[in-house]
């Protein structure tokens, strides 16, 4: 028996990236899942691939209509709503803030704040009478620190570690768990959006993306739609039945420092010791301390 055996979910941007994953690992543990999304191709293509458990449904989520139609098929379809996983987001605008095209603006936060906003709104409408289910959004470690994302993105994703706390506390009494993801640098096609690539073009620089940021994170490696996936299952499932508020990093230990060893590195390049001048010295100072 899955761990989301017999309940229903919605995956927002779950044609592609997290979302993608996120639906996949989900009907794998016995989930229904409402793949909403604005890629209507991929969407279908998803759906049919993964049968009768799924439903894709095409959804932009800055229009409030559109969430709330989601909702209302999967009542409709399935009867019920116990996970709404609130994850479509992009890139958004860029540049400095003295440049910043308001227009650009209102589109990002419509996106990646207004949409959360508006998929917990329903979501909460759906549990509420049951007194039970699990809102989760995707924020980023570009919410909790700066200098992994532009401004009005990290400023969006910071709103929105927040408001699953805000709306935690006010939720609890419903027996609705309300919990943020925070991925670190997770190899998807937001970056190849980033470069103004699409479609089969994104798809096929996603290798070379992974081998250029593997190396950011303590444990060595990118970070993959699966990581994050499993986390949303982990939180949806009754495992986390005591967990809610919390702003969850799913990064390989991104935000928690750099290793000392990378530190001595680039203060040896610095004083300009080559490799081999600088794993002398090592040698030297661990003889030392004998």
């Amino acid at each position: 028996m899955g761990r989301l055996e017999g309940q229903v979910a919605i995956v927002t941007g779950g044609a592609s990236g997290i979302g993608e994953q996120t639906v996949r690992t989900f009907v794998a543990e016995g989930a229904r899942v409402v793949i909403a999304d604005v890629q209507e191709e991929r969407g279908h293509h998803l759906a049919e691939a993964l049968g009768t458990q799924t439903s894709f449904l095409r959804t932009n989520v800055a229009e409030e209509a559109d969430v709330a139609g989601a909702v209302d098929h999967a009542l409709a379809k399935w009867g019920r709503l116990d996970v709404m996983f609130n994850n479509a987001g992009f890139g958004g605008v860029g540049g400095p803030i003295d440049e910043l095209d308001m227009a650009a603006y209102d589109q990002t936060m419509a996106v990646l704040l207004r949409g959360v906003v508006i998929g917990a709104k329903h979501a909460a409408r759906a549990m509420k009478p049951a007194r039970r289910g699990v809102i989760l959004n995707t924020s980023s470690v570009a919410g909790l620190q700066a200098g992994f994302g532009p401004v009005v993105y990290s400023a969006a994703k910071a709103a929105v570690a927040h408001l699953s706390r805000c709306l935690a506390v006010e939720l609890a009494e419903f027996g609705i768990r309300v919990n943020a993801i925070c991925p670190g640098v997770t190899v998807t096609n937001i970056f190849a959006a980033g470069m103004g690539l699409s479609g089969p073009a994104a798809d096929a620089l996603l290798p070379r993306i992974d081998a250029a940021l593997a190396n950011w994170a303590p444990l060595g490696r990118s970070g993959q739609p699966a990581d994050i996936a499993n986390a949303a299952l982990w939180l949806a499932s009754d495992e986390a039945s005591y967990v809610t508020g919390q702003a969850i990093v799913v990064d390989g230990g991104l935000t928690a420092g750099r290793s000392l060893e990378e530190f001595g590195q680039r203060l040896a390049a610095a004083m300009g010791l080559t490799p081999e001048q600088w794993q002398a010295m090592r040698e030297a100072a661990r003889g030392a301390g004998r």
